[in-house]
């Protein structure tokens, strides 16, 4: 970024009018403009400004390459030698586990296949109760495994009628909200991969994920069982309905039928450094259903869990390093939409993201993932 604030071709000197009368007092020699070099503290302050909800501020800094105190280097170096090879093999075998108990309850059965899609999320019986109850309490363990030992929930208010209307009314019990309506979709703020975890220990519900990831061992059996949506951009088949209109009917779904599969839905697009709400896809709010917002946060001291602007591989390392880890969680009200909203997507994804910015004292920002990818490849020049 340096570099390229550097190579800015300096503004040319605007050209001054010419005088027809001589002028009274001699003018003074017009010194050289100098050339003014940009401080490394000054880039800095470019960056917070324009890529704030990417900057990490831990201690192990930008990229978490910054210089650790020594304090810091004793207390890592354990992690490393004590807390990471337990870690990887408690969450290698969770996993391990899971896969097998999936590969059970989908034995002799084939997956629902529409649209491109395939999941076992639509079983029913015991094989759907195993795999979701399971799901939950060994997604759990593995949220222990890393450190997540205890996990701050509140909860806000009964249910919310569009416009930004968050007066919360008489406490109703959760099965009895669930009678009278079901929201389409659940929607959260996104920090980090361990959102997921989260959300699937809490409700277990279906994500919007790549198609390779279909593929991968162990992992593409366990996303076929919470019934993920992928993602699948080369398709060119006739029937095929895109990503939007294959969530449209799964949010539906979810909203009329109690049976139906959860789906978890991150309209930011992307990660921040969870102090941030960037704008909002309206993906989730297309079918005109209800919708859960859900807001997570990451306290800490040390290290931040959110996964912003350092690389997945050192993320992991340096998050299984860290003796404890907290998450505080805020659900709020189901969100009701007027009929201004139904018939206005956009209005009703930004008054919801400004009821969660709100209520988790997130600060909005206007910037999205296309800066988020100038901002790292700036960063790694």
């Amino acid at each position: 970024m340096e570099t390229e604030l550097k190579d800015l071709p300096p503004k040319p000197a605007e050209p001054q009018p010419e005088s027809d009368e001589s002028p009274l007092l001699k003018p003074e020699p017009v010194s050289p403009v100098p050339q003014i070099s940009i401080s490394s503290q000054s880039i800095e302050e470019v960056e917070i400004k324009l890529y704030a909800p990417f900057v990490r501020h831990d201690v192990y800094g930008t990229m978490g390459r910054g210089k650790l105190p020594c304090t810091e280097k004793l207390l890592l170096g354990l992690g490393l030698v004590f807390l990471l090879p337990i870690r990887v093999v408690g969450g290698m075998t969770i996993l391990f586990f899971y896969y097998v108990i999936c590969r059970v309850c989908t034995a002799f059965l084939a997956p629902n296949r529409e649209a491109e899609q395939e999941d076992y999320a639509h079983t029913g019986g015991w094989r759907r109760a195993v795999i979701l109850q399971s799901g939950r309490y060994l997604s759990r363990a593995v949220l222990f495994v890393f450190g997540f030992y205890w996990i701050s929930e509140t909860r806000k208010g009964n249910e919310v009628d569009g416009q930004l209307n968050s007066e919360a009314n008489e406490p109703a019990h959760e099965d009895q909200l669930e009678e009278v309506e079901r929201p389409g979709a659940i929607v959260s703020n996104h920090v980090s991969y361990v959102d997921i975890l989260y959300h699937m220990s809490a409700s277990f519900p279906s994500f919007v994920a790549k198609r390779s990831v279909a593929k991968l061992p162990l992992v593409g059996l366990i996303s076929k069982c919470l019934g993920c949506v992928y993602v699948q951009r080369e398709s060119k088949s006739s029937d095929f309905k895109g990503v939007s209109g294959v969530v449209n009917e799964r949010v539906r779904e979810a909203h009329q039928n109690k049976l139906a599969p959860k789906i978890m839905l991150f309209p930011e697009g992307t990660t921040t450094n969870g102090d941030y709400l960037l704008p909002f896809k309206t993906g989730a709010f297309l079918a005109k259903a209800p919708v859960l917002p859900v807001i997570l946060r990451y306290p800490y001291q040390r290290f931040s869990p959110a996964w912003d602007s350092i690389s997945g591989v050192r993320h992991v390392i340096l998050l299984l390093c860290q003796f404890v880890n907290h998450i505080e969680v805020t659900r709020l009200p189901i969100y009701h939409p007027s009929e201004q909203e139904k018939e206005d997507p956009k209005l009703y994804a930004e008054n919801v993201r400004r009821l969660m910015a709100h209520e988790g004292n997130l600060i909005l920002s206007d910037i999205g993932l296309a800066e988020k990818r100038v901002y790292h490849a700036a960063l790694n020049v």
